[in-house]
């Protein structure tokens, strides 16, 4: 199985057209009922200065031989963001359609890298937002990793299907779009990787709430932000992450949180790389 970058093309254009009205791009509108929800596909032709003919055919996928100058004017006249345009120029390209990509692997210098960090949570994430090292203080924030079986070790079987996610994280529903959008960018980069294929079929069976976001074609980049997390044992913390790609490697990045020195949420760090510690030395 792998990800069918024509669909995917034709769904993510119309999800753009429809969040943007003649009014907003400067089209009259005549009062007449729309039958869909924002731009037709005419009306984003006449924006992007092409054919009708040529913008329908970059819709329903009839070709992947378009020009960069149309595929500039087409993300123009949708607004697309700097990942929205990254994405659009992934799926408007032919695929060569290598073979399947190798299971992921963590050299030993990141995995001691993770295990010196005593008082930072800090993961390294993969393809499929999978969970593929972890340190001691990020399992005791936010799951015994090592007690999941490593086809379900990932953000999405962690956020969707199990029961604590929306107890553990404070902002659930901005944590569950975000791993969602995630999981879009990594799909396109990575259209040949059956797991991801299986993946998103698998959490659009079992989550409704997956579904409903998957159908938003939203896009995001892990980069930087926060996350509140309500822990049962220390209480609520409030942390920042940063992501590092690695240049060897960009489908593995290092995820590291902090914490405002002096803050509640920085005591209850250090209570809870306190009590992760002794749990450690008392096994």
């Amino acid at each position: 199985m792998t990800l069918d970058r024509r669909a995917e093309l034709g769904e993510f254009l119309r999800s753009r057209r429809a969040r943007l009205s003649p009014d907003e791009v400067g089209l009259v509108s005549h009062g007449a009922r729309r039958r869909v929800p924002g731009l037709r596909r005419e009306e984003l032709a006449l924006l992007a200065g092409v054919s009708v003919d040529h913008y329908v055919r970059l819709e329903q996928g009839r070709s992947l031989q378009f020009s960069e100058s149309v595929l500039d004017a087409v993300a123009r006249a949708l607004r697309l963001n700097q990942v929205e345009r990254d994405h659009l120029y992934l799926l408007a390209r032919p695929w060569s359609g290598e073979e399947p990509p190798a299971a992921q692997e963590v050299r030993p210098g990141l995995r001691r890298l993770l295990d010196s960090a005593h008082d930072v949570p800090a993961y390294i994430v993969g393809r499929g937002v999978s969970v593929l090292a972890w340190n001691r203080l990020a399992a005791a924030l936010i799951g015994d990793f090592g007690a999941i079986a490593p086809e379900q070790r990932d953000f999405l079987h962690l956020v969707f299907l199990d029961e604590g996610a929306k107890e553990l994280y404070e902002d659930w529903d901005d944590k569950a779009a975000d791993t969602v959008a995630y999981l879009r960018v990594d799909a396109a980069r990575n259209p040949g990787d059956p797991r991801i294929t299986a993946l998103i079929d698998e959490m659009n069976s079992a989550s409704p709430e997956f579904a409903a976001l998957w159908e938003r074609h939203e896009l995001k980049d892990k980069t930087h932000g926060r996350h509140i997390y309500r822990h049962p044992i220390v209480g609520r913390l409030e942390l920042g992450y940063e992501t590092l790609r690695l240049p060897d490697d960009p489908d593995q990045a290092l995820v590291a949180h902090h914490v405002e020195p002096g803050s509640p949420s920085a005591d209850a760090l250090r209570l809870l790389a306190t009590l992760a510690a002794d749990s450690a030395a008392h096994r």
